[in-house]
């Protein structure tokens, strides 16, 4: 493969939906006969666990440089690990709630650019 194609495979990735996210995590799920645990409580906790592991990340770095130009790359590769945790269980818990998460955070975006508007200079 060249390197051309290797960036087009990234950018997939990349502009991966929430939805095809969502579809994949409950094929995932359905596959492993694990859609009998996914309740939203357990959705719930155990995201809360991946944010807890997702904090220890940081958790005696102090403040850090936007980039984390200071990190070592397998130090961002567990960081990109621990917030995609967190993402596809926020993914699923919605998922499972019923709650197209895209559309909500759309309109919580627009509900909060009402409440906080920008201050004029």
């Amino acid at each position: 493969m060249g390197e051309g194609e290797n960036i087009n495979a990234e950018e997939r990735v990349v502009d991966i939906s929430l939805k095809d996210l969502s579809k994949q995590l409950e094929e995932f799920a359905k596959a492993r006969d694990w859609e009998k645990f996914h309740s939203p409580r357990n959705l719930l906790l155990a995201m809360v666990g991946e944010v807890g592991e997702l904090s220890e990340i940081f958790q005696w770095r102090g403040e850090v440089d936007k980039g984390l130009p200071n990190w070592e790359e397998a130090d961002k590769e567990h960081l990109g690990e621990e917030l995609s945790d967190v993402l596809l269980y926020l993914i699923r818990l919605a998922d499972i709630c019923g709650i197209d998460l895209g559309d909500a955070a759309s309109k919580k975006i627009v509900k909060n650019a009402i409440k906080y508007p920008p201050k004029i200079l």
